[in-house]
């Protein structure tokens, strides 16, 4: 199909094209709240041609963040986040919020506050251990979903992508291995996948058709005794049979134990390792090649796993992982996937898009290095097209 470039409709709403920015954390809000910085970062991308940029992350709680300093929603953000969507806007692209709690991935030490997951384990990120939510708090998570999505609409944003993936909390009580309870949301995976059904459909109430909700799946985790693709595509035919979402992202991968499954390409891992303080830094070199996986780089990389999903589901799916060129988003829409997400690609070449529309022989200058990684928390950027002056933020893991 030649229609990358038409308007598409997602829910409620219409994109001018079929390409989305996807989440990546920006690491430009150093008080938690929106700066000029992630504005212009937001604004270069929607200028660039995407359809749809997409504001990660925006935790539902402060605990729920991987680092103190990231956004979490309040009344408080709401000006700044309306700022942002205002200038997205007039670039002629819709914007989304990433919505969502990091759970064990959340870094206790820099919140302050307890990490979550569904059963007790050793948090490596903030160097201590995790606290079991009891029902009453899942609860008290769920209704932060909405209350995050109300906030999002009021700041002005056509979409939520909820975040269910990656080992964050919706996504850890998926994991038989991350998750051992033996209550209602223990043990058989229809028990597992509460809490996320619950939050889609919290979140669906919350905000109606007034906007479009996404959420970002795991199709598996990429670790022993995790997440696989037959749960996980049981688990998407729940989640559309409740009709709560537009469209699934697919993606692959653990923050918390395997990364690379997600990214694929280069490991960073000298460049991860001097982000850490010590001992940090000296634990990750003893571990930092089973932390940080090898899996080569090739175009549309997750499209084997993704296709079980296409073949069992109606609902429109966003493919991940790999989009660079005309080319492979071509080959998404011919395998029948809605759309497709964009992310180094972008932060190599925020134009890239454009230059696509302009010569559709373009192919992106992008070299999977993976170098981008490391730098989160201190402005994530291409280091081939470096940006930020501002002093990085110190990544505290203990």
């Amino acid at each position: 199909m030649n229609d990358i470039f038409a308007p598409a409709q997602l829910g409620p709403i219409t994109l001018r094209n079929r390409v989305i920015k996807a989440a990546t954390f920006e690491g430009r809000t150093p008080d938690a709240l929106v700066t000029e910085e992630l504005i212009d970062f937001h604004r270069e991308v929607a200028a660039g041609g995407v359809g749809m940029t997409t504001v990660a992350y925006c935790a539902v709680a402060p605990g729920g963040r991987t680092d103190r300093h990231q956004i979490w929603m309040r009344p408080e953000a709401v000006a700044g986040l309306r700022k942002l969507t205002d200038a997205v806007h007039a670039e002629g692209a819709a914007a989304s919020a990433q919505i969502g709690h990091a759970g064990p991935v959340a870094n206790a030490a820099s919140n302050r506050v307890p990490a979550l997951a569904p059963s007790r384990m050793f948090n490596p990120l903030g160097m201590r251990f995790t606290k079991t939510p009891t029902v009453a708090e899942i609860a008290d998570t769920v209704a932060a979903h909405a209350d995050a999505a109300r906030l999002a609409e009021q700041a002005g944003f056509d979409a939520v992508e909820i975040h269910l993936g990656h080992n964050y909390l919706a996504s850890a009580f998926l994991s038989p291995l991350l998750n051992r309870r033996e209550d209602a949301y223990g043990g058989s995976l229809l028990n597992r996948a509460r809490m996320a059904r619950e939050i889609a459909c919290a979140v669906k109430d919350a905000v109606g058709d007034r906007i479009a909700i996404t959420a970002k799946i795991n199709m598996e985790d990429g670790q022993a005794g995790g997440l696989t693709v037959p749960q996980s595509l049981q688990v998407a035919a729940w989640l559309e049979a409740d009709g709560a979402l537009d469209a699934l992202e697919l993606t692959a991968g653990s923050s918390l134990l395997n990364p690379m499954m997600l990214f694929h390409g280069t490991p960073p891992r000298r460049s991860f390792a001097k982000t850490l303080p010590n001992p940090a830094r000296l634990g990750f070199r003893l571990v930092g090649k089973s932390f940080l996986k090898e899996y080569p780089y090739q175009e549309a990389y997750l499209l084997e796993r993704a296709r079980h999903f296409r073949r069992a589901l109606s609902m429109p799916l966003i493919l991940l992982g790999g989009i660079t060129n005309l080319d492979t988003m071509r080959l998404a829409r011919t395998e029948g996937f809605e759309f497709v997400a964009m992310g180094r690609a972008l932060l190599r070449e925020p134009n890239l898009l454009r230059r696509i529309r302009t010569d559709e022989s373009t192919r992106s200058a992008c070299v999977h290095c993976n170098e981008c990684m490391p730098t989160i928390y201190s402005g994530t950027r291409c280091l081939y097209r470096p940006t930020l002056s501002r002093e990085p933020i110190q990544l505290t893991l203990g």
